[in-house]
Order: C-alpha cells, then structure tokens, then sequence
C-alpha cells in the first residue's frame, strides 16, 4: 500500500515502517514456506505453541516462564535455518556429495544442540516443581 503513496515514503519514519512490516511479512512467508516442507518444523510449532500455557503451569515465575517459551523459540530459529541450509544445498545439486552432507550434518548438530539446551531448561523447572 506505501507503495503506492509515494509522498508518504519520502519520510525516514514511514520508510522505516514499511522495511518493518515488509519483514515482518517475508518472516511470516519463511515460517509457513517452512512448516508446509518439514515434519520437524511443524513438530516445533506445536511443541512451541503448547509451551506457552504449560509454562504458565510449571511456575508463576515471569524469567522462568520465558526462559522456558525462549529455549523454544531459540529451538524454532535454529529449525528455520537448518531448514533454509537444507534447502538450499538440495537446490545446489541433487547428487550425493559429501562436502554437503557435512554441512548439513553440523546444521543437524545445531539443532540438537538447541533441543538439548531446551530440554536441560525444561527439566530443571519441572524438577523445581516437583519438588516445591
């Protein structure tokens, strides 16, 4: 729509909105071009959506809470761009190479690192309140 009005785009304020909501746009396009093409993003954005109500079970505690919605939204963004790295080499060539099975290896390993990291946070606050 701003690109229409031409004369509201010349502010540096209007500008910066527009670069705002068009990214918020092309994020928005990322995510469900992602969920549509991998089992393991949907599985995340389940697990994510799920986490924000069971948070607020585990523990009144608002740090806690996000640090427990955090751990999987940081989960989520490493999905995304191993995603986007598995894509992306699939696209180079569609024979086996084993420089780009590497890559993807280590993209692999940074999202178990996440979930590792995710369900070390996950298992220390339901101890807590198991225990409280």
């Amino acid at each position: 729509m701003l690109a229409r009005l031409p004369a509201l785009r010349k502010t540096g304020r209007t500008n910066c909105l527009h670069r705002i909501w068009r990214a918020t746009i092309n994020s928005w396009k990322g995510i469900l071009a992602a969920a549509q093409s991998d089992l393991a993003v949907r599985q995340e954005l389940v697990l994510l959506a799920l986490s924000i109500p069971l948070s607020l079970f585990l523990t009144p505690d608002f740090p806690k809470r996000l640090a427990l919605v955090g751990s999987l939204v940081f989960v989520m963004a490493v999905e995304l761009l191993n995603t986007a790295i598995e894509k992306l080499c699939d696209r180079l060539t569609g024979e086996q190479d084993p420089a780009i099975g590497r890559v993807k290896d280590m993209a692999s390993a940074a999202v178990g690192l996440s979930l590792l990291l995710a369900g070390a946070i996950w298992l220390w606050i339901a101890i807590e309140w198991v225990f409280h």
